[in-house]
């Protein structure tokens, strides 16, 4: 375990986990310098950089791409496939999946089951109720929250991968895939890059970050893991990887305070409120970057010591926990990667 030097307390109980940051070589060539593409999608801030090509259509296509899965797994776009399934005309009933959907759903009811129901992918009622997002958030009325708390239960679906359907078995049951739908579009990228010939490139959906390979001179990516209650640029550890996937989640931009305690955006499907167990912030290393958006969020919602147990159960999956009291707490074969200079 190690302790930040130094961290300042902002509005008391107010924490912060901002994205992921990419570390730059010193000393990098012209070579090492990448065409990019940044935009504002999946309701962040997306940058595609490619390292092996100068053709810029390949970027087109990428961004191509992560729209249209935006318009296919946002709960709030009209016309979105999670937007049909949750304004479905037959409250109990099976409808039909594009196949991107059975494959997500699949890995998304995967990761409900493994948890117990701490990850549930159901909580869209209270995801729509709590507003981090607006101009003035504040703290739904008790009420609301325990009647939304009530329709949340992964188990009130059935998913038939063979047929590509999904069963509501409960009226009042929606979606919202926001805790893993990023790890699968970067997945997804990854693989329509490597299609169009790419062999070293980094994918960042604002802070979800897969690497394509490794650099052209065969060296390893640099990702910083940005230190909370800092500067975007400030980070806790460096890590080194090729070929993975690096996903954060935790207690950062998505809050607010109110009456002095802090509300995120993590919410506990058991209370209808946001996860209060003594950790900050989760970050996981994968090969798929789906499976490590759903453990980030999986591991958090866990607690430190469930957390880590599901991890090390795991084969090449490794995490970094963050505690309240600003202990890092590594899984197994996790500092491997850490950067020493």
């Amino acid at each position: 375990m190690k302790r930040f030097p130094h961290l300042v307390p902002v509005l008391g109980a107010a924490i912060l986990l901002a994205a992921l940051c990419f570390i730059k070589p010193p000393g990098g060539s012209p070579a090492d310098v990448p065409i990019h593409r940044s935009d504002f999608l999946l309701n962040t801030f997306v940058d595609i950089a490619i390292y092996d090509s100068r053709d810029e259509s390949i970027l087109d296509g990428a961004m191509a791409l992560c729209r249209e899965y935006e318009n296919r797994f946002s709960r709030t776009l009209s016309g979105s496939e999670v937007y049909r399934l949750n304004h479905r005309e037959d409250a109990t009933g099976t409808y039909p999946l594009s196949d991107d959907m059975t494959d997500l759903l699949a890995t998304a009811l995967y990761y409900c089951e493994r948890s117990g129901g701490a990850f549930d992918i159901t909580t869209e009622p209270l995801s729509s109720l709590w507003n981090f997002s607006g101009t003035s958030p504040s703290v739904p009325p008790a009420e609301a929250i325990e009647e939304a708390r009530k329709k949340v239960d992964y188990k009130k679906l059935r998913l038939d991968g063979t047929r590509s359907t999904l069963t509501f078995l409960d009226p009042g049951t929606s979606i919202d895939l926001g805790a893993i739908a990023k790890g699968y579009i970067a997945d997804q990228l990854k693989a329509y890059l490597l299609d169009s010939g790419v062999e070293s490139a980094m994918i960042n959906l604002g802070g979800n970050v897969l690497c394509v390979g490794s650099r052209p001179d065969g060296t390893p990516f640099t990702v910083g893991l940005q230190k909370p209650f800092a500067d975007r640029n400030e980070t806790f550890a460096q890590v080194e990887v090729s070929d993975l996937s690096v996903v954060a989640s935790g207690v950062y931009e998505r809050h607010f305070v109110e009456d002095g305690k802090n509300y995120h955006h993590i919410l506990d499907p058991s209370t209808g409120y946001p996860y209060d167990n003594g950790l900050i912030s989760v970050t996981i290393l994968s090969e798929r970057s789906v499976d490590g958006d759903a453990l980030s969020t999986t591991c958090f919602s866990l607690g430190l010591s469930r957390g880590m147990e599901l991890v090390e159960s795991m084969d090449g999956v490794y995490a970094c926990f963050i505690d309240e009291d600003y202990q890092i707490h590594y899984s197994d074969g996790m500092e491997k990667f850490l950067r020493k200079d």
